[in-house]
């Protein structure tokens, strides 16, 4: 067959690690290394009873994870980008995962996780912090306008609302309430996204809204998601001769569309030391995670700032555009990657040397590290959150060091303390600005000096909320192909929501099964606003008439 690109390398060498199309009953070659990737993975030797030989993870990064990531040390400052709220209902999450053993063997990282948040439950008593004051499970503040609304997108059909934003739906004073403040630091919507979204949200969650001014039900992972879910899982799939192709970056898929389904041929991968095409046979299925909200994310310093970084070293938003090019069945990339004003915030992670942030926040707010969740400083103009998690919250963490995590939503706007947008600040001025919110001064010079706070740029963060249309994101498995899968945060799950773990583990479940074609489904999504008990708790604690 004619090679369009020349300059490639038609067939690997031995040097790539890969081997086109060799097992007789195919093997799978999944697009990137994050979660849904990993999960694909497990499931495929778990349910589909595939050879882990026979499944290879191609990642442009130098290890696997993707957005649920961990990193760093006590020395250099330890970092997470973010981290994925979890709950009881994430059922294709606990599915996995009850496959998956601990790190020390000692029970399933399902069990692992229910033990631990029935040990440590989530109640915050100081959900908002105002002029350095707790708020204790504060009023919602809907007016009777702001219910009708809510109540009106909870029963609308999803496509009635087309690629309306949240905003085009509600009257100015709603983005002034409680409930927003707390619904959007929670979730990380912004006014300007998908009203369809928002409406899934609405909807997902309905069974969580009766303590949601104390994050009644939030759950967590003993450390952060990377120690606690990803290195367990990589172990897992390790162990089970899954090849794990790290620095390699697809760039293309090459297709023969002369069959009755369609099919891809042949992946182009492109690593440190050559570009080439590797060859797929007749057998042979490829999984691609689509697009990356963590691609383009770029760290700062104690003392200098977190550039806007615009290049995707990753590669996974061309990877999707350039597939997408002629084929609409693969949706519409550019709706979630050319509007990243739309899509950025930033977040920090501080790691400190002494003892005394962590006891100050403890006797402001009255809980423990761990146990209070989010804190949000609705005064604050870059509409800044912490959160102190249990510690240690890295595995090695030394007992003297204590690692928190927050972010800000308004990024291009001025302080409130620090005149500077929170985008051009140093980590240094970033903890600043917090210990002032927090009305810290007299202890502010001691905690400082025993800090790295690092702060990370991601473009890209929430670019799955962003307005779309029906189409725009793919099936899982499109139409007309034969071969291919889409997973992750940009392929099409209905009734589920994204900037999730379950939404990209569901996905994976979802594609192994289809393209095995095994007489097997998914947990169903969990649907608690058909329960009416459910719908008329919702209603009662959203109009403070608990």
């Amino acid at each position: 067959m004619h090679n369009p690109h020349p300059n490639r390398v038609q067939a690997p060498h031995a040097d790539t690690g890969l081997d086109g199309g060799a097992a007789e009953s195919g093997k799978f070659y999944l697009v990137g290394g994050g979660i849904a990737s990993l999960a694909a993975a497990a499931f495929l030797i778990r349910d589909g009873h595939v050879r882990g030989c026979d499944i290879v993870i191609l990642e442009a990064l130098d290890r696997p994870g993707g957005s649920l990531d961990g990193s760093g040390t006590a020395e250099s400052g330890y970092v997470v980008r973010g981290g994925r709220m979890l709950e009881s209902k994430y059922l294709c999450t606990y599915d996995l995962f009850s496959s998956i053993p601990t790190l020390d063997d000692s029970k399933s990282v399902t069990q692992e996780i229910f033990d631990w948040n029935e040990t440590l439950q989530t109640s915050s008593t100081a959900r908002l912090v105002r002029n350095g004051r707790r708020e204790t499970a504060p009023a919602y503040g809907l007016a009777e306008t702001h219910l009708l609304t809510l109540g009106r997108l909870s029963i609308e059909p999803e496509a009635m609302l087309g690629d309306s934003r949240i905003v085009d739906h509600f009257e100015a004073s709603f983005f002034k309430t409680n409930f927003w403040l707390m619904w959007c630091t929670t979730f990380a919507f912004q006014p300007w996204h998908s009203a369809a979204e928002f409406r899934r949200y609405l909807l997902r969650f309905a069974h969580m809204s009766e303590g949601f001014n104390q994050l009644h039900g939030i759950m967590r992972t003993v450390y952060n998601q990377y120690d606690s879910m990803v290195q367990p899982l990589r172990r897992w799939l390790d162990n089970h001769g899954v090849v794990f192709e790290p620095d390699t970056r697809v760039t293309d898929l090459l297709f023969d569309e002369t069959g009755a389904l369609n099919r891809v041929r042949a992946l182009v991968c492109d690593t440190a030391r050559r570009r080439f095409d590797l060859p797929l046979g007749p057998s042979d299925k490829v999984i691609v995670t689509l697009g990356s909200m963590t691609a383009a994310s770029s760290m700062g310093g104690m003392d200098h700032p977190a550039p806007l970084d615009t290049v995707d070293r990753t590669g996974a938003w061309n990877l999707w555009k350039n597939i997408a090019a002629g084929h609409p069945e693969f949706g519409h990339p550019s709706v979630f990657a050319d509007h990243r004003d739309a899509s950025k915030w930033l977040s920090f992670t501080a790691t400190l040397r002494d003892p005394t942030l962590f006891r100050l926040i403890r006797d402001l707010t009255g809980n423990v590290p761990g146990e209070g969740g989010l804190i949000t400083f609705p005064e604050s103009n870059w509409l800044a959150s912490i959160v102190l998690p249990h510690q240690p919250h890295f595995i090695g963490q030394p007992a003297d060091v204590q690692v928190f995590w927050g972010y800000g939503l308004r990024v291009d706007e001025p302080g409130n303390f620090i005149d500077k947008p929170m985008h051009a600040c140093t980590g240094r001025e970033i903890l600043t600005e917090i210990l002032l919110h927090l009305r810290i001064e007299a202890e502010a010079e001691r905690i400082m000096a025993h800090a790295n706070c690092i702060p990370c740029m991601m473009p890209y963060i929430t670019s799955q909320f962003l307005p779309r249309r029906r189409g725009d994101r793919p099936a899982v498995v499109p139409e007309g192909w034969g071969n291919l899968a889409f997973i992750g945060q940009f392929c099409e799950l209905p009734d589920d929501v994204v900037f999730t773990v379950e939404y990209s583990v569901r996905s994976a479940q979802n594609a192994v099964y289809k393209l095995l074609g095994l007489d097997l489904a998914p947990p169903a999504v969990h649907k608690g606003q058909h329960d009416p008990r459910v719908v008329y708790q919702a209603y009662s604690t959203f109009a403070d008439r608990r």
